[in-house]
């Protein structure tokens, strides 16, 4: 156990120098931590060595407890609404000292990282966990300094996170005991309530996502993304469960990261050290990469075991579909560090479309690229959002509204300048439903998915004839390598054409509908893109 230096630690830390009874560990490494974990009956060790524990009540982000804090800073440029709920300073400070109180005698465990891995732009962390697999899990998930670097490291961003201490919504500001509270002038965000480790990562997240663009005109990205063997970079929007992670985990490409990055006029670049993965369902046959990186150091959550063995059952839903696990992104042979790569050569929009209609390739122009951007059209998984069931039309600006503190006009703003300025080619893949909508129709076969997307990757789309979609104005591929091409056009592949046609006039009312918040800031270019209704 490393002694704490508390000279150096601002106000939020300060309730560390009040104890005389509590333990302090300090950037334990992973062996330690599992070690603990299990001792703490945190978890327990699976076939493979990897850490399996529980999230408890919370399986998946609860959006309607996420708070701003709302103050000078961000009273006029946070986007408020649904999406960033307004919370009192004066609440915030309360409740940070009751916190402070409750973790007094409790062992903590802190640790010092990094979020994002271009020197120029990144944050420095200072963590505090009252569960050692959380502290693990903030290891895996984050960059890691060097021991060099830890000596003069200073951090400019602090996060609490205890699960166990639950705020009074009587008397905190909080909705449910439960909380996520970002506080980008104190530069604080306070955790309690809930022990899903998402909720830790997502809440830096929205933080680059507020910083970036609004102080360093940085693009931040909700995508994956890999670089092949030329330098040609690829990034992949789409939200949980929509295929990030596993399309960008292509054994021919190295990764450069499965879910988090910016775009600066360098390139672009990872904010995290980890990959965050679904596993619901995984097979080594499918997903060779994510299966072989779940071992010792890494962490599954909400998973169970086999009968009378240790060995995961990935199919198993009993506890939620939104089983994860999270691993160092050098788990991945093929993971690029540092993860930084050149200017994007290919852009492509994930969908799970749950109503059949959206090809399960086409080409963007500008016009469509920036009103789908805009849009974030997709179904929401089960599982990823509490009370979630079942696949959910769902609109999500830049593919991740839940993340963004700015008004989406700013995010996507920079996406057109950028896509404009670099010439970059944007795809719509339809990783949902084909042949009809869901419980009709069947998945679109990841193989297929696969083979469209390289086809992209390496240019064999380039001179394809295409048709245009009688409804979206897609430019869809006539064939594609190792594709069949009946599959190409959705309509086809519906017994009923008029149920097909029918269903795709209701879905671009759907867009229709919902793009009329941001007509007031979107030109006649980005308006051109929308349906041909």
């Amino acid at each position: 156990m490393q002694e704490l230096d508390l000279a150096t630690q601002t106000s939020p830390l300060a309730f560390l120098r009040t104890t005389t009874n509590r333990k302090v560990h300090i950037n334990l490494p992973p062996a330690e931590l599992v070690e603990i974990a299990l001792a703490r009956k945190e978890g327990k060790l699976t076939s493979t060595g990897a850490l399996m524990a529980d999230t408890g009540t919370f399986t998946g982000r609860s959006p309607k407890d996420r708070y701003i804090v709302l103050d000078d800073k961000t009273k006029d440029s946070v986007w408020w609404g649904d999406i960033n709920i307004p919370f009192d300073a004066g609440k915030f400070s309360l409740l940070m000292d009751k916190m402070k109180a409750f973790l007094a005698d409790k062992e903590l465990f802190v640790r010092d990282a990094y979020a994002g891995a271009d020197a120029n732009y990144r944050l420095k962390l200072k963590v505090i966990n009252t569960k050692a697999w959380h502290n693990l899990f903030c290891y895996n998930m984050f960059l890691r300094p060097s021991e060099i670097e830890l000596r003069d490291f200073e951090h400019d961003f602090t996060i609490i996170c205890a699960p166990d201490f639950e705020a009074d919504p009587k008397t905190d500001g909080t909705l449910n005991p439960n909380f996520a509270i970002i506080n980008l002038t104190e530069r604080i965000i306070l955790i309690g309530g809930t022990a899903y480790a998402g909720e830790i990562k997502k809440g830096i997240f929205s933080v680059l996502n507020f910083i970036l663009p609004h102080d360093r005109n940085v693009l931040s990205m909700h995508c994956s993304a890999n670089v092949g063997s030329t330098g040609d970079t690829a990034i992949f929007f789409g939200l949980s469960g929509t295929g990030k992670t596993t399309l960008s985990a292509d054994p021919n490409r190295d990764l450069i990261g499965d879910d988090e990055h910016g775009w600066t006029e360098e390139g672009i670049f990872n904010f995290e050290g980890g990959c965050y993965a679904k596993v619901i369902d995984l097979s080594k046959e499918k997903e060779p990469e994510i299966w072989n990186a779940i071992k010792f150091g890494s962490i599954v959550e909400n998973t169970r075991f086999k009968l009378n063995s240790r060995e995961v059952d990935f199919a198993n839903k009993s506890i939620t579909e939104n089983t994860r696990t999270a691993y160092p992104i050098d788990y991945i042979p093929n993971a690029l560090v540092p993860s930084k790569a050149g200017i994007p050569k290919n852009i492509f929009f994930l969908t799970a479309d749950a109503f059949g209609v959206i090809p399960p390739i086409s080409k963007l122009d500008k016009s469509q690229a920036m009103y789908h951007f805009i849009s974030g059209y997709t179904a929401k998984v089960a599982g990823t959002e509490m009370g979630i069931t079942e696949p959910k039309l769902t609109f999500s600006a830049c593919f991740g509204a839940a993340f963004l503190p700015l008004h989406p006009a700013k995010y996507a703003t920079l996406f057109g300048e950028k896509m404009e300025k670099y010439n970059t080619n944007v795809w719509l893949i339809n990783t949902g439903w084909t042949g009809g909508p869901y419980g009709v129709g069947s998945r679109m076969k990841l193989v297929y998915t696969r083979a469209m997307i390289t086809a992209a990757l390496e240019g064999k789309l380039d001179h394809a004839k295409f048709s245009e979609h009688r409804v979206f104005g897609f430019h869809m591929p006539l064939e594609c390598p190792n594709v069949p091409s009946e599959i190409l056009d959705p309509r086809q592949t519906w017994k009923d054409k008029e149920a097909y046609d029918k269903q795709a006039k209701e879905l671009a009312q759907a867009f229709k509908a919902n793009f009329e918040k941001f007509k007031e800031f979107s030109s006649d270019v980005i308006l051109q893109g929308g349906p041909l209704l």
